[in-house]
């Protein structure tokens, strides 16, 4: 039976990545050896790093625009770390918006290093909307955001105007829909949910920020040293690099990030559609802030769990359970989940509706 990956992440990749990726480990460029055992310093993988370096910024339109794209290790949450070492300045104070659980780890991190203000936070009501009509320090280093909150199913549609540089942490709708990416001065992603597999993460900068903390940054953690290095300063994920440029790949064919946004809308507008049709369930984002990439959504009689789990476990659907922090369900339509799935979905779910009515 074929499955249907609803997984948060690790989750969900393309079918030819699997299995150019597969071959790539049993014979890598037809050099006789494994992706997983050549050196980083081949002439072959060297060529991946640049050609998937390159790629990131020509889908993002950031071609010549200042930027650096790199791919490093440690996951989004070393990026929590890092993104303060290098942006906020000794006895400088930095700005954050507190839309979720990994809002919320960034925001610690960074009052490790400094006055960090959180400018709203939606936490008092469980993190179900994005704050709106905040201000932003004028005199903060950076403000970060998280564009999309994958446990509790919202997404920011609009970023503020703001003249100090701003970070955004697209881990789970990196590439998934269109924005002016240029309206940010640093993006990190883990690879895990619309990129690659577990073990890289996804850094673009603008490299005319950096510098300028005032601060001792120790190499590995210096996005300079990084830069300057082409993202070999020490020895990158392999395989994980390989199977984000094959993805990246299978995204430009695709028409690039418009063509997936309209494939990402019309999953999305398929599945809410059903939740708020269906008198069983009820979604649990605000409408307006609901995420294009994660459909949380709860049973109004959670008395029929077990009966519902059983008959889209049956179906071959997989990963529909709700981070363990909040229950419910979670349907994750990252960028390689076909529409063909959400269908499967909402027949499940309109099955289940005959069953009880």
């Amino acid at each position: 039976m074929k499955k249907h990956n609803y997984s948060a992440g690790p989750c969900i990749l393309p079918q030819e990545v699997f299995e150019k990726s597969a071959q790539a480990v049993l014979n890598f460029n037809n050099s006789g050896l494994s992706i997983l055992e050549i050196s980083h310093r081949s002439k072959d993988f060297v060529a991946v790093m640049e050609e998937a370096r390159a790629l990131v910024l020509e889908l993002l339109d950031l071609e010549g625009k200042g930027y650096q794209a790199l791919f490093l290790q440690g996951g989004a949450s070393m990026e929590f770390l890092r993104v303060p070492y290098n942006l906020l300045k000794e006895n400088g104070k930095a700005s954050y918006l507190d839309t979720g659980t990994w809002a919320a780890g960034a925001i610690k991190e960074a009052k490790a290093f400094g006055e960090t203000i959180v400018v709203a936070s939606s936490k008092g009501e469980n993190y179900n909307h994005i704050p709106k009509q905040y201000e932003i320090p004028a005199d903060a280093d950076y403000f970060h955001c998280t564009s999309n909150n994958t446990i509790f199913g919202t997404q920011m549609k609009d970023f503020p105007n703001t003249n100090i540089p701003i970070v955004c942490d697209m881990s789970s709708d990196i590439f998934s829909r269109q924005l002016d990416f240029s309206k940010f001065d640093l993006i990190y992603a883990g690879a895990q949910k619309n990129m690659g597999p577990a073990g890289v993460t996804l850094v673009v900068v603008k490299e005319e920020i950096l510098g300028k903390t005032g601060r001792t940054i120790p190499n590995i953690l210096n996005y300079q040293q990084h830069i300057d290095k082409e993202s070999m300063y020490n020895t990158p994920a392999v395989f994980a690099v390989y199977t984000s440029l094959l993805t990246l790949q299978w995204l430009k064919n695709l028409g690039g990030i418009p063509g997936i946004e309209k494939i990402n809308e019309a999953k999305a507008k398929l599945l809410y559609t059903e939740i708020d049709r269906n008198p069983l369930f009820i979604g649990t984002a605000v409408a307006e802030d609901r995420s294009t990439m994660n459909a949380t959504f709860l049973l109004k009689d959670e008395t029929q769990a077990a009966a519902f789990d059983k008959l889209w476990k049956d179906a071959g659907i997989s990963g529909l359970s709700g981070h363990r922090s909040v229950g419910g369900y979670r349907a994750s339509m990252y960028n390689a989940l076909p529409l063909e799935s959400v269908q499967v979905l909402v027949d499940v779910m309109q099955e289940f509706e005959k069953t009880i009515s």
